[in-house]
């Protein structure tokens, strides 16, 4: 083939390449170029370049590794608890009952639903001690006298990592599903003939099988987790011990002023990010290349 014709294929290509360019590198570059000054617009005489001043304060300013600390621990819980219900989800699907579809279709809904609006709900809808879902079906079950719980003010992350995992589970659940209607049927079948229990039938098969959706569900899981801001903002507005990364950010930025630190905890944020998107990728290329040999 010869350049031409390359170029020929290529072309419809670049508008498409550019306007992607334009839309997320060059913000990020920005980014970068503004982590490397001191930039504050409540000091604007005191603007120049800092070199690496920002990312060391990243990683020893207090309250930005509190803010580290506490994205880690919410996206670890929320990923692995998303997962188990998941993986009981997607087994209980895997099954054939009447009802199936619909069932499905209402397990995916909180999904669909908008971050922002969903952490409404829960905010309002469920934890809200005077007209909640929770304190009601408490009274309905104890009477006037059982207790109203505070569920924002007495168990913030708590609160914040169950209003995620209500929405994330779902994600989990089709990822699993997917590999296990993937799995060989026969190789089930003759466990099963053969006086495998359904236990060992999950434990050295369906396990062992699901290990790669496993991995692919907890990093695209942790990819989007890790820069959640719709839950902390609306349930507890970053307080309590709930401000993660990105909300922290926001603070910065938005209320400091101080876009240099800022940028660079963006930066800190975007690199973790790709670098578990790189393991995701991996992932799904492992994955593509069984389907093939299958």
């Amino acid at each position: 083939m010869t350049a031409a014709a390359r170029w020929a294929r290529r072309a419809p290509l670049l508008p498409a390449l550019i306007f992607t360019i334009a839309v997320t590198q060059l913000p990020f570059v920005a980014t970068l170029v503004i982590s490397l000054m001191r930039w504050n617009s409540l000091d604007p005489a005191n603007r120049g370049f800092a070199g690496l001043d920002n990312y060391v304060a990243v990683f020893t300013d207090p309250d930005l590794r509190s803010a580290i600390g506490v994205t880690v621990v919410l996206t670890a819980v929320v990923v692995l608890v998303s997962l188990l219900l998941g993986l009981g989800l997607a087994l209980l699907l895997d099954r054939r009952f009447v009802g199936r579809g619909i069932v499905r279709t209402m397990l995916i809904a909180p999904f669909l639903v908008v971050p922002v609006a969903a952490a409404l709900l829960w905010k309002h809808a469920l934890y809200n001690p005077e007209y909640g879902l929770f304190n009601g079906v408490l009274t309905w079950l104890f009477g006037a006298d059982a207790p109203q719980p505070e569920w924002i003010s007495g168990m913030p992350l708590t609160a914040v990592q169950a209003s995620l995992v209500w929405q994330w589970t779902p994600f989990m659940m089709l990822i699993l599903l997917a590999g296990l209607q993937s799995r060989p049927h026969d190789a089930v079948e003759a466990a099963r003939i053969d006086g495998a229990s359904p236990w060992q039938v999950f434990r050295y098969l369906t396990l062992p099988h699901l290990r790669q959706y496993l991995e692919l569900g907890a990093l695209l899981g942790s990819i989007y987790v890790v820069q959640n801001f719709d839950a902390v903002f609306t349930i507890t507005s970053g307080g309590l011990g709930t401000a993660n990364l990105p909300y922290t950010i926001y603070q910065t930025f938005y209320q400091a002023h101080d876009y240099g630190q800022a940028s660079a905890a963006g930066v800190v944020v975007v690199l973790g990010s790709i670098v578990i998107a790189t393991f995701a990728l991996r992932v799904v290329s492992s994955l593509l290349r069984e389907e093939v040999r299958a």
